[in-house]
């Protein structure tokens, strides 16, 4: 059986945490933050998790993770 690619743009934006969820940054914090309120930035700040009916398709990825 061959090695399997890891999906280069998906290892660069997705980390896995110690209990093995997959951890993910915020979208939306590039530009435009003129019209976004402080909270909305400041809350784009923390890392949120990948939702349960993506981590079939992230894990075929990144099979390595």
């Amino acid at each position: 059986m061959p090695k399997l690619k890891t999906h280069r743009g998906a290892a660069k934006r997705l980390s896995a945490t110690g209990t093995g969820k997959i951890k993910r940054n915020k979208a939306f914090k590039q530009h435009i933050l003129t019209s976004k309120s402080p909270k909305r930035k400041r809350n784009m700040r923390h890392s949120g998790l990948v939702a349960a009916v993506d981590v079939a398709a992230v894990k075929k990825m990144l099979p390595y993770m």
